[in-house]
């Protein structure tokens, strides 16, 4: 057995089996992915990566398992195991590429069946006597202990919360994960929060929510989470990039592979202008109250629309990038919590936690972002082109509490 300290939840066991698989080049690789893509262009500290992501989830799966007798010793391994490998498919710059590589590979970063049956990884699990399939099972969600690690409040949500608030320095990550952990159990085969662990589970959602607004979808970070996926895209297109090499590639083998674009050199433009921080700007940044849900549909056909607006605009389409996301929501809402041997969701369990939802909708942004030079034109040209008349209104911590003292906590 061997200690590794880690910033976040100090030493960290490591068994003969973790230290295998650590050692093998796939779990190497992702010392080389950043966590959080471009979010250090806003926050300086957020360097880190799912290497020490997927050390921190695998040491919560173990602190969790030890309290649940009724998961077997092979099966508390395997769980273990599929902690620790859980991010083993992740593409360069973690969620950046993800949405490219699902298009042309047809795999998410939780399909890693073939990652797992294969190489270095599949030889130290069968000395082990560990399935890979089980294994690929548990980390998509689809076995009872795989709720563990994929569900509506497991330890992959409670590590990279409370480690991205960490290395940002962002102060809303405080969760008490140990608190919610030790409140944690199966219950007719599901995995639900015991009442003693409501308000753990309240500190989850509170810290969710304030990163989703200050980190996750700060408008650098989508900004520039834009500019490198299009100069990837247009690589795959102009068969610079395989896109089934871009799965293995690491953080360093894009940045390189963009900077040594040739084609027309729009890819290795965008490069230059995110290594120099000389990012795109918001020509239009506006909220699903301005826009409607309807606006949703062009989820389906971004270069499609940003062309329309180029063409309005009179600019090249490649200076016009199109960002709709995808519809808010906190899956965490659904999880069960157990009282009086019944389950009721925690949005029913907590007044608090049922107004989240809505300030998450309040919170959702398009943007579209332009050159510095075509912000005005573009603008111009997106406002006619969504139809946008009213002006933003951004969602304030005030609210919460003019909702608190009017009474007004809806369900």
């Amino acid at each position: 057995m061997k200690v590794v300290l880690d910033p976040v939840h100090g030493y960290i066991e490591l068994d003969d089996l973790i230290q295998e698989l650590l050692a093998t080049p796939q779990m190497q690789r992702l010392r080389r992915v950043r966590q959080l893509g471009f979010s250090n262009l806003v926050y300086p500290g957020a360097n880190h990566t799912r290497f020490e992501h997927s050390l921190g989830t695998m040491h919560l799966t173990s602190m969790l398992t030890k309290n649940l007798d009724s998961i077997e010793g092979d099966k508390k391994t395997e769980i273990k195991a599929a902690s620790l490998l859980h991010d083993v498919g992740h593409g360069p710059f973690s969620h950046v590429t993800e949405n490219i590589i699902d298009r042309y590979t047809r795999r998410r970063h939780d399909d890693v069946k073939e990652i797992l049956g294969k190489g270095e990884i599949r030889e130290v699990l069968n000395k082990y006597g560990i399935s890979p399939g089980n294994l690929a099972k548990h980390i998509k969600g689809e076995t009872s202990i795989g709720q563990i690690l994929s569900s509506e409040i497991d330890v992959d949500r409670m590590d990279y919360l409370v480690r991205d608030a960490h290395y940002t320095g962002v102060a809303f990550g405080v969760v008490d994960y140990n608190r919610l952990i030790n409140q944690m159990n199966f219950y007719e085969d599901r995995l639900v929060v015991d009442y003693g662990g409501l308000k753990a589970a309240e500190s989850l959602l509170v810290s969710r929510f304030w990163m989703n607004t200050s980190v996750y979808y700060h408008h650098v970070t989508r900004i520039s989470e834009a500019m490198c996926s299009r100069a990837v895209e247009y690589m795959i297109e102009n068969k610079e990039l395989d896109p089934l090499r871009l799965r293995q590639m690491d953080d360093i083998d894009l940045v390189a592979a963009m900077r040594n674009a040739t084609g027309s050199g729009y890819a290795e433009e965008l490069s230059r202008q995110l290594d120099a921080r000389k990012l795109y700007k918001r020509a239009l940044y506006v909220g699903l109250e301005d826009v409607g849900k309807g606006v949703l549909r062009h989820r389906d056909r971004i270069r499609r629309a940003e062309k329309e607006i180029a063409e309005l605009a009179g600019v090249d389409p490649r200076y016009v990038l199109l960002d709709i996301p995808k519809t808010p929501e906190m899956l965490e809402m659904r999880a069960m919590i157990k009282t009086d041997h019944k389950m009721i969701p925690l949005n029913e369990a907590s007044h608090f936690v049922s107004i989240l939802q809505e300030a998450h909708m309040d919170n959702w942004r398009m943007g579209v972002y332009s050159l510095r030079e075509h912000c005005e034109a573009v603008g111009k040209a997106a406002r006619d082109y969504f139809d946008v008349k009213k002006a933003t209104k951004q969602f304030k911590l005030s609210d919460i509490s003019d909702r608190k003292e009017k009474g007004d906590f809806r369900s």
